[in-house]
């Protein structure tokens, strides 16, 4: 066992003595050290829970035989990080998250992992880590929350709170209501309930068969959950002894099955980002082009919040990831799983209880994916939308730019009522090296939502998009302005194409025009010049690589 080099042998006596301290029992050194690394804190909603999962985690591990050991692993809740310089850290976070568990594996040279996660950063930082140490390792992911509800309607966080700051500011909802609102969208634990980022990342990760077998959607507050924390504690040990890793289960197919599911989902685009990074630990090659091939030949079969008006304790209802595996056995390739079974196993032997919710393939929502990869002259590298959360009417945009140098500036405009039908609201500068760290724009974008503009104004921007972003909103623009991209010396007035069907995005200049002014242009000052985020962003890598430190 790798944990032998820290409880063998004559000269590891002082080792042993120390580890007899943390009670540690002599037939405990026979036995396989398992990590259970926990994201728990009580500063996230989909994390608070987390104590009652690591026992059954723990007790999992005593079941099978193993001697678990927890350690903790901090986590950002997007939400809260959201509209604010706090932003700048949780794109950052999924590098110190994979670092430290790599940190903690190999200082104690332990057998194998459990990684308990739940929300936007932690789990693909867990993945990393994962694919990085290559030792065995089972994802928990710890579940989604369940729906709010206020006069008769079901809700969620992004829909009846950011949207509803515009909808509040343009007098269509009173005061009582926008507090109710507040007080109900979020009942208690769990990840929020779209498909937004962090159930997106579940979802995948069982798909990439990294956890067992309905764990994505099973709610935060089941007893299915803690059944299956108790059996991924389990589970771990005979990974253990088979010596099962992760870069045998995820492959290149498990990455191309992951991007499938995606898409049928309606997905966030922020996976983009996080399967790409989780790739490259792995040895596996990912573009922006496969995403955007897949999309093409994987039609949209369920219709989740933001875009839709289902949620996860629906899709869970209807047959949860195996459904969704069922319905799209022709696209998927066989893979093997962290459960013994392999992804046309699971297929096979599942079912879909409500085909609105999970539709078969000849009756899809949309007949392409959830996501779209553009390109153009102002996105040389690419940029990517939503486009399952886009409407028909607003698949073409033609408008005029309306540039801001920051979220804060351009929040502002739209709030107080600068930004008109038929503008392109144009954010720079919140790439991962400019911003530094790539924020996300949900509150501006749930704003214009608010305002009653969801379909009359565009938003691209070297910055990143929530999971529950809906309408024309293109992110990820690369090269970012910071880098010197031409979204840098975009102006005011200058007219944008966005053309999503047939995948490219224009600033209507000619060539020599935005090759005069890039010579004009000149790198401005950096935001953040101290700490971990100047390192960060001399660091990071462009988006279109996955936003990785390189």
């Amino acid at each position: 066992m790798r944990s032998d080099i820290i409880k063998k042998g004559i000269s590891k006596a002082g080792n042993r003595a120390l580890l007899y301290a943390t009670g540690v029992c002599c037939q405990d050194l026979k036995k396989p050290f398992i990590g259970i690394a926990s994201s728990f804190t009580d500063l996230i909603p989909g994390h608070m829970h987390m104590r009652s999962l690591e026992r059954a985690v723990e007790n999992g591990v005593y079941a099978g035989g193993g001697k678990p050991f927890i350690f903790g692993i901090p986590g950002i809740c997007d939400g809260i990080a959201m509209g604010h310089s706090g932003m700048r850290f949780s794109l950052a976070s999924r590098e110190l998250i994979a670092d430290m568990v790599e940190t903690i594996a190999g200082a104690y040279s332990l057998d194998g992992l459990v990684l308990l996660t739940n929300c936007d950063k932690i789990t693909p930082g867990m993945l990393m880590a994962a694919a990085r140490l290559n030792i065995p390792a089972i994802i928990v992911t710890a579940g989604p929350m369940l729906t709010g509800h206020y006069k008769g309607r079901r809700l969620d966080l992004v829909r009846d709170t950011f949207e509803a700051v515009g909808k509040f500011k343009r007098g269509e909802i009173s005061k009582e209501d926008m507090d109710e609102l507040e007080m109900n969208a979020c009942p208690g634990p769990g990840s929020c309930q779209g498909m937004f980022t962090a159930n997106t990342m579940s979802c995948l990760t069982e798909t990439m068969g990294m956890s067992l077998i309905g764990c994505a959607t099973s709610l935060a507050v089941s007893s299915k959950k803690m059944r299956i924390a108790f059996e991924s504690g389990k589970r771990i040990n005979e990974l253990v002894a088979k010596n099962t890793k992760p870069r045998s289960i995820m492959n290149k197919k498990a990455f191309l099955n992951a991007i499938a599911v995606d898409m049928a989902l309606g997905g966030s685009t922020n996976t983009v980002l996080h399967l790409t990074a989780i790739a490259r630990e792995a040895g596996v090659s990912l573009t922006l082009d496969t995403f955007d091939k897949i999309s093409k030949s994987t039609p949209k079969i369920a219709d989740l919040r933001p875009g839709g008006e289902y949620f996860l304790e629906d899709l869970e209802a209807a047959g949860g990831i195996p459904g969704v595996l069922n319905k799209l056995q022709t696209k998927l390739n066989d893979n093997p799983t962290v459960s013994g079974l392999s992804i046309k196993e699971i297929a096979r032997l599942s079912k879909v209880s409500d085909e609105d919710v999970i539709r078969p393939l000849d009756n899809p929502y949309k007949a392409e994916g959830g996501i779209a990869v553009l390109k153009g002259n102002i996105a040389p590298e690419g940029c990517v939308v939503k486009q399952g959360a886009v409407n028909e009417e607003a698949m073409f945009f033609k408008g005029a730019a309306k540039v801001f140098d920051s979220e804060e500036d351009a929040m502002s405009s739209i709030l107080n009522n600068k930004v008109k039908k038929g503008d392109v609201v144009v954010i720079r500068y919140e790439g991962p090296a400019g911003g530094p760290g790539m924020r996300e724009m949900l509150s501006p974008t749930s704003a214009i939502v608010g305002m009653g503009l969801a379909n009359d104004v565009a938003l691209i921007t070297d910055g990143r998009f929530s999971g529950g972003t809906r309408g024309p909103c293109i992110g990820h623009v690369s090269p970012e302005a910071y880098k010197g991209g031409p979204i840098a010396v975009v102006r005011d007035n200058d007219t944008i194409t966005i053309d999503i069907k047939n995948r490219w995005i224009n600033a209507d200049l000619p060539d020599s025009e935005i090759e005069k002014r890039l010579k004009r242009w000149k790198v401005p000052k950096p935001k953040v010049t101290s700490g971990w985020l100047s390192r960060y962003s001399r660091m990071v890598s462009s988006a279109s690589k996955g936003a990785v430190l390189e």
